[in-house]
């Protein structure tokens, strides 16, 4: 996908202008606010396992489009597209309402206090941490913006197709390493994904007419079976071998040829890539480490632009009154 310049430009060019973020920003203020974003992913872990791995992924999907300020989360108005229907999200992105109970919960203690944007930032980190996986210190205090673009969404994020060569140039636009890339592309350790994403690897792979020759035999005959032409492409299926834990198994399947989506897989094929998989698949310890840089490198990104605390993430606070 082409990316707007005059997008990246502001957000880059504008970083030293933003807010300035640092640990224990509601140390003040909302002193429990991080104990109780815990809490409540804890809760909807419990709920469904699943949820926490969606809203992990709430991160990437905020922060590349005009940086992390929760403009993912607004719902579309009568004068606005948001970004919840933007091709990369629409049937794909779920779990909203787990970041509502979150806010809910923020706002019964700290009125107007906390912003949907560390919401984020705080949830993505404790969906990690409630895996299995690294826990680390989150630097806060972003806004909320006050629009969000649909059209901004399409013209960024990246498709489940997408190769090794267009993900590093996407992640290198936002100062982000190939080494950044592959170890955020570890988020796929949990959770799941559609039919839907991988039904041209399976069946026309590169318009050949056949599936993709990367794909391990075995783990293709499986996903034949989950994923048959003609049927229902809403079925899930799971990113790695071990799809509730935050592990390196992810990394170790690539090398197998058993990389759930085409853009996981071309990790692996791909010479640039292939050795941090190589890496991160026989060193978790490595992987986690560069995953936490790798997020909260992601977690600066700012279009210092103006913004507020929204009262409820779904809506700016002008239109929330009108509710």
């Amino acid at each position: 996908m082409s990316l707007y310049p005059s997008v990246l430009f502001v957000l880059l060019v504008t970083m030293a202008a933003a807010e300035t973020l640092r640990p224990g920003f509601y140390a003040q203020t909302c002193p429990e606010a991080e104990a109780i974003v815990r809490y409540e992913m804890m809760k909807a872990m419990i709920r469904e396992p699943r949820s926490v791995a969606s809203v992990m992924r709430f991160q990437f999907h905020d922060c590349f489009v005009n940086g992390c300020d929760a403009s993912l989360l607004l719902d579309d108005t009568p004068n606005m597209l948001g970004e919840k229907l933007a091709l990369s999200n629409i049937n794909s992105l779920r779990s909203f309402e787990v970041v509502d109970e979150v806010k809910e919960a923020l706002e019964k203690a700290c009125p107007g206090v906390v912003s949907c944007a560390d919401v984020i930032i705080m949830a993505a980190r404790d969906a990690v941490a409630l895996a299995g996986g690294p826990d680390w210190v989150v630097r806060l205090g972003r806004k909320d913006s006050l629009t969000a673009s649909q059209e901004d969404s399409d013209n960024i994020m990246p498709s489940p197709r997408a190769n090794a060569t267009s993900l590093i140039d996407l992640f290198t636009k936002f100062n982000l390493s190939v080494k950044d890339l592959v170890a955020l592309s570890g988020s796929h350790s949990i959770g799941e994904a559609r039919c839907f994403s991988i039904m041209f690897r399976l069946y026309n792979q590169s318009g050949s007419g056949k599936p993709d020759p990367a794909i391990e035999p075995g783990f293709r005959e499986k996903l034949d079976k989950l994923c048959p032409l003609g049927g229902d492409e809403n079925v899930t299926g799971d990113l790695d071998a071990t799809p509730k834990l935050f592990d390196n198994q992810y990394f170790k399947d690539l090398v197998a040829g058993r990389g759930f989506l085409n853009s996981d897989q071309t990790l692996f094929t791909f010479p640039q890539t292939r050795e941090y998989v190589k890496l991160f698949s026989k060193d978790e310890n490595e992987f986690f480490k560069a995953f936490v840089e790798g997020m909260l490198k992601m977690g600066e990104l700012q279009s210092g632009k103006g913004g507020e605390i929204r009262t409820n993430c779904r809506v700016v606070n002008s239109q929330a009154l009108d509710v």
